[in-house]
């Protein structure tokens, strides 16, 4: 940033008080990933290149629809059938040809999302469904990259930031704001419930200035805090969180436990073969002939358990030993609940040796809770 066209172009930020040329530099060195080329990301990325970041990456596997235009205002008629990534960088570059636009098409997945998203400074999540908030979220843990959430829904958006220190110095993640993923079926989309097409520009534009106060370090982020903004009233309202030793345990632990995880089924468990049990049940059930209990608890986690036969096979070491487990009926522990019933889809889709598969509603945590009452 040093050309008096560079000068000409961002002149209107640059005399802004505390933003200056210092800040326009921070910009032009910074690098943003966009995952999702779509209401939210159309807006983000082009006031990010407005601004002046000095490479942008995106990411998105779909093509340009007509329902796509009411909300997803980069995008004209004429790119109608067009892969989004590569027209959405043909559009920016033509808007500041003075920056790097970078495109991937492709879907972000544990296959290739930590190599990705590695390359860039800052994520800013401009997806629509639980699966790949939850696994973008935690590659950006294991990365120790800043992530800037955006979601909408009808009248109603929410943004925040994870992975940035908040105001009493802690980080928190996705997990900590919405530690349960639901089942895909549980929350319509915006297909299915629908969306005023302003809204994801309003939403992808306050992800845009998050990204942009992160860089430049003006202002305050949304870091520790959910703001959601209801276009019907006006009303912004924040709610704050903090991180929590219970959803720190259900992030993958390393880039082998990342890989292991299959986060669509994580979002989507609904087989009627797989039953949560209460601890009542479970005392009874463990009993049962050709009964296998397994805890699929890390190593390191603790309380161990004792007084009943059972298996050890951590999460991050089990997709590798599906075919080693032997027995008609499987009742899965862990900590809190989640990843039990990760595991259990994992053994309903892989081994159909086994008749009938439980997981322990609440996990362990609860069953040593209920006992201590």
């Amino acid at each position: 940033m040093n050309t008096s066209k560079d000068l000409t172009r961002y002149d209107r930020q640059i005399v802004l008080q505390g933003f200056g040329k210092e800040g326009q530099q921070r910009l032009s060195d910074a690098s943003v990933l966009v995952v999702g080329a779509g209401g939210l990301g159309c807006p983000a990325l082009q006031y990010l290149a407005a601004a002046g970041v000095g490479r942008i990456g995106i990411a998105d596997d779909d093509v340009v629809s007509l329902s796509n235009l009411h909300r997803q205002i980069l995008f004209t008629m004429a790119d109608l059938g067009t892969p989004k990534a590569e027209t959405a960088a043909s559009k920016l570059r033509q808007l500041n040809s003075d920056i790097e636009i970078q495109y991937y098409q492709t879907r972000l997945d544990v296959s290739n999302a930590l190599d990705i998203i590695s390359n860039f400074d800052i994520v800013l999540d401009g997806t629509d469904n639980f699966a790949s908030r939850y696994m973008i979220n935690d590659a950006c843990v294991l990365l120790k990259k800043p992530l800037i959430f955006g979601a909408i829904a009808q009248y109603e958006g929410q943004v925040s930031v994870f992975n940035v220190p908040d105001s009493k110095n802690m980080m928190s993640n996705y997990r900590d704001l919405f530690p349960d993923p639901p089942g895909d079926n549980e929350i319509p989309n915006c297909a299915e419930a629908g969306v005023l097409g302003i809204l994801p520009g309003i939403i992808g534009t306050m992800q845009a200035a998050e990204a942009i106060k992160l860089i430049t370090g003006i202002g305050s982020v949304l870091a520790g805090r959910l703001l959601t903004f209801n276009v019907l009233t006006n009303q912004l309202y924040e709610v704050s969180f903090s991180p929590s030793k219970e959803s720190q345990a259900l992030l993958p632990a390393d880039k082998q436990s990342f890989l292991n995880m299959h986060y669509k089924e994580v979002c989507s468990i609904n087989d009627s073969s797989i039953v949560e049990i209460d601890a009542t049940q479970f005392k009874t059930l463990r009993l049962q002939p050709s009964t296998l209990v397994i805890d699929v608890r890390e190593e390191n986690e603790v309380p161990r358990l004792t007084g009943f036969e059972h298996a050890v096979i951590p999460m991050s070491k089990f997709y590798n030993e599906l075919g080693t487990i032997k027995a008609a009926n499987v009742i899965l522990l862990c900590q809190h609940g989640i990843r039990s019933m990760y595991a259990a889809e994992l053994l309903h889709e892989e081994n159909q040796e086994i008749k009938k598969l439980y997981s322990l509603k609440g996990g362990i945590s609860r069953w040593i809770s209920e006992l201590n009452s």
